[in-house]
């Protein structure tokens, strides 16, 4: 089992970098919920760090409905940071009506190959559990994060047990949304997930605490 940190921060990346968790999830501007983080940053993490890495692709915060200009900022993006030594990409793109937009993910999904993409918590602003799997699975990513269509993995582990059900191992469901060393083990055991994402944050620093990311690790061991 695997933990993956969300660092909205490089002093967060850096700390992550040193620690025992197997893959970074970066961004930046955790008051908006993670935005694209600056390619500065970005080249700075990889000098500093041999571990997977995930960048987030989000032009804003607010919801996940997108204008042409920031889904082509989104593709530019993309396109800047995929030579770089990365591993894949987060993003996530719905309609109005909050459904997933399949046109304009798949783009995205085509544009980033070869490397691999994560359907991020936007999934949790859809309304039907099953459809939604079914889409994601279909556009070609290869994880959700999501707290099962809630505001936290404690509310979620329902519809994320389901998820992981339904899934089938044909892609990876990652519970993420409040999740820490005080409920891993529940979450771990309820879910039957084998990855899982945090921010490690412990207290109002806005930085990822080491030691919290390490028993994280130790926990699902």
């Amino acid at each position: 089992m695997k933990i993956e940190i969300a660092c909205f921060n490089l002093e967060s990346a850096l700390v992550a970098a040193k620690s025992n968790a197997d893959r970074i999830e970066f961004c930046a501007d955790a008051h908006l919920g993670g935005t694209t983080p600056k390619k500065d940053d970005i080249e700075t993490l990889i000098a500093n760090s041999d571990k997977e890495l995930m960048l987030m692709i989000r032009p804003r915060g607010g919801d996940f409905n997108y204008s042409d200009g920031e889904f082509e900022q989104m593709k530019s993006d993309i396109e800047t940071f995929k030579s770089m030594k990365i591993d894949g990409f987060v993003f996530g793109i719905l309609k109005e009506n909050n459904e997933i937009d399949i046109d304009r993910n798949i783009e995205l999904v085509e544009l980033a190959s070869p490397l691999k993409c994560a359907f991020h918590r936007a999934f949790d602003r859809t309304s039907n559990l099953e459809n939604s799997l079914e889409q994601v699975i279909h556009l070609g990513f290869k994880t959700i994060l999501t707290s099962g269509l809630t505001s936290n993995v404690n509310d979620g582990k329902e519809n994320l047990k389901k998820l992981v059900d339904l899934a089938q191992n044909r892609i990876e469901i990652m519970p993420g949304g409040g999740l820490r060393s005080s409920n891993i083990n529940e979450i771990n055991s309820f879910t039957n997930a084998t990855y899982f994402h945090s921010s490690a944050l412990v207290d109002d620093s806005g930085i990822s605490n080491l030691e919290e990311i390490n028993q994280l690790k130790t926990l699902i061991v």
